[in-house]
C-alpha cells in the first residue's frame, strides 16, 4: 500500500500513528473529514497480521465514519482508531497511552467502544483523556439502538422489495451474535420472523436458540442458506467474490463494517444479481446517534427521532439507485457527498 496516494485517494486529512514500546502500543487514528465538525470514531482493538492491514481498516472505517454522519444528519466529522495488539495482551497501561495519543489532538478526535474494548477499558482510557463518549452507558448503550437501526433498515428494503412493512414469516439469517446481533435477534423474533444464527462462539448460538428459538448452522453454511434476508453483522470483508455467488437472499442488511471487500467490485457485483443491498454505514448508524446523543445531553425522544431518519434514508438510497442504475453502494456515497457539500457550503456562507 502507497501511503501517501491512499490518503489523498480517500480525502483523509490527517493519519497519525503513534508507538510506545515501553507499553507494547501501536495505534493509528485516521481523521477523514472534519468539515462537518469534530471528528467521531470508535476505537477498536485487533491482532492485525500487518500494519497494512490495520492501515487499510482504519482509512476505510474512518471514511465510512464521515458518510455515516453525513447519512444520519449528525453534524460531525469522521474518524477512527485502531490499536495492533492481541486482546490477550491488552493492558491498562497501554490504554492509559492510548488515551494519551487521543488527548494530544485536542478534542479534533472523539472516540469511544469498538471490537475487543469493554466499557471498563473505555474508562481507562478516559483517565487519560476528556474526548471519549459511551463511557457510562446513560441511554442503555449502543448494541440496542444499532440493532433498533438495522431492524428500520430491513423494513424499509422490505417494503421497497415487497410493499409491505411486515417481517412475520420471513427467514433471516443473522451472521454474528455480539451484542448488537444478539439485539437484533431479539428484535426480529418480536417481529415474527424465522431465524438462522451463526457464530464462533457456540454459547452465543445456543442463547438465540433457547431464547428466540432460532436455527443454528455453521459459519460456512450461513451464505447458502434459502432465507429472505441476510444480515452480517460480524467483522467486515464477508461480502467477496467467494461468498456473493452462495447467498439465495433477496436483501443483505446488517450491522457489520465494511462489509464489501471491495466497495465497487462486489457492490456492482451484489446488484448484478438482482440483490438489495443496504450500505453498512447507513443502516448501522444507531451507535453513533446513541454516542453523538450522550454527548450532547441524552434527550430518548430526539436520539429516536434521528433512528428513525434510517428508514426514510434508505428509502431515498434504493430509489436513487433504481432512477439512476447504479449500484446502492454508489447511492449512499452520492447522498453523503451532497450533504457535506452543502454543509460546508453554509460554512463558507456565514463567513
Amino acid at each position: 500500500m502507497k501511503l501517501f496516494e491512499t490518503t489523498t485517494e480517500m480525502g483523509h486529512e490527517q493519519v497519525l500513528f503513534y508507538q510506545d514500546q515501553k507499553v507494547d502500543l501501536r495505534a493509528i487514528i485516521a481523521l477523514h473529514d472534519t468539515s462537518p465538525g469534530k471528528a467521531m470514531g470508535a476505537t477498536r482493538l485487533w491482532p492485525y497480521v500487518c500494519e497494512e492491514d490495520a492501515l487499510r481498516d482504519v482509512l476505510r472505517l474512518s471514511r465510512g465514519m464521515t458518510y455515516k454522519a453525513a447519512c444520519a444528519n449528525i453534524p460531525v466529522g469522521g474518524g477512527k482508531g485502531v490499536i495492533i495488539a492481541n486482546p490477550q495482551n491488552k493492558t491498562d497501561e497501554m490504554l492509559k497511552a492510548y488515551g494519551r495519543f487521543v488527548e494530544s489532538l485536542n478534542g479534533l478526535f472523539i472516540t469511544g467502544q469498538d471490537v475487543n474494548l469493554s466499557p471498563k477499558d473505555v474508562r481507562t482510557i478516559q483517565s487519560e483523556t476528556n474526548y471519549v463518549v459511551g463511557v457510562y452507558e446513560k441511554s442503555g448503550g449502543p448494541a440496542p439502538l444499532t440493532a433498533r437501526g438495522v431492524l428500520l433498515g430491513i423494513k424499509a428494503a422490505v417494503e421497497f422489495c415487497w410493499q409491505t412493512q411486515r417481517l412475520d414469516g420471513l427467514k433471516v439469517a443473522v451472521q454474528g451474535l455480539g451484542n448488537v446481533g444478539q439485539s437484533l435477534c431479539k428484535y426480529l423474533h418480536q417481529e415474527g420472523v424465522e431465524l438462522f444464527v451463526s457464530d464462533l462462539n457456540p454459547n452465543k448460538t445456543e442463547i438465540a436458540k433457547i431464547l428466540y428459538g432460532a436455527k443454528v448452522v455453521e459459519p460456512s453454511e450461513i451464505y447458502s442458506l434459502d432465507v429472505d434476508i441476510f444480515s452480517p453483522c460480524a467483522l467486515g470483508g464477508v461480502l467477496n467474490s467467494l461468498t456473493i455467488p452462495l447467498i439465495q437472499a433477496k436483501i443483505i442488511a446488517g450491522a457489520a463494517n465494511n462489509q464489501l471487500e471491495d466497495e465497487q467490485r462486489h457492490g456492482q457485483k451484489i446488484e448484478s444479481r438482482g440483490i438489495i443491498y443496504c450500505p453498512d454505514y447507513v443502516i448501522n448508524a444507531g451507535g453513533l446517534i446513541n454516542v453523538y446523543n450522550e454527548m450532547i445531553g441524552y434527550e430518548e425522544e430526539k436520539a429516536f427521532e434521528q433512528l428513525d431518519n434510517i428508514y426514510s434514508t434508505i428509502q431515498e438510497i434504493l430509489l436513487l439507485a433504481d432512477e439512476q442504475k447504479i449500484n446502492t453502494g454508489e447511492a449512499a456515497r452520492q447522498l453523503a457527498e451532497q450533504r457535506i457539500l452543502e454543509i460546508k457550503k453554509s460554512k463558507f456562507q456565514l463567513i
